[in-house]
């Protein structure tokens, strides 16, 4: 047994209101959620039949991008963002915040970041245009692997150019 109760796992568990963010408790308070949301999202994975690695690591993927840049960069509903956000995240925030961006890494946490969107609208959190919206996000690849060799490129003052292609905006 996994520990978890079938109320725990019961698709009503949350609302998407849970989610809201309006201040540093409540933004404590939606990071703890979406951890327990990750968790049902692993086993929601092993219980489709995924291996326990692969679903950690769609999970692990999921995480970086909900937590750290949805949750605690731009302070926003996990479960009412716009689909570009996805590229914002992969296109510039990903890259620019990490010390070794690369595509490998970049690729895992897309393709969590696409299972969790399937698993939300699964649930019930988010509408199937979005969840597409957003799986179509992660699948650009060759953008993501075009930005990050151009941020490698980058000389002298060049940032500001690289960063305006494509801006992490409000």
């Amino acid at each position: 047994m996994n520990g978890y109760s079938d109320t725990e796992r019961a698709d009503a568990l949350f609302s998407r209101k849970d989610f809201d963010i309006d201040g540093l408790d409540d933004e404590i308070r939606v990071d703890e959620r979406c951890l327990r949301l990750l968790r049902l999202f692993y086993l929601d994975q092993v219980d489709s039949g995924r291996p326990p690695e692969e679903a950690g690591a769609l999970a692990h993927g999921a995480d970086y991008f909900l937590r750290d840049f949805i949750v605690a960069d731009r302070r926003e509903n996990i479960f009412a963002l716009d689909c570009g956000r996805v590229r914002q995240f992969a296109g510039n925030w990903y890259i620019a915040r990490n010390l070794e961006p690369n595509m490998a890494e970049l690729e895992g946490i897309l393709r969590g970041v696409g299972a969790f969107y399937e698993y939300a609208q699964k649930i019930g959190r988010v509408s199937a245009g979005l969840a597409a919206g957003i799986r179509a996000e992660t699948e650009n690849l060759a953008l993501y692997r075009r930005r990050i060799e151009d941020f490698w490129a980058i000389e002298d003052d060049g940032y500001g150019e690289w960063d305006r292609q494509c801006p992490v905006e409000d």
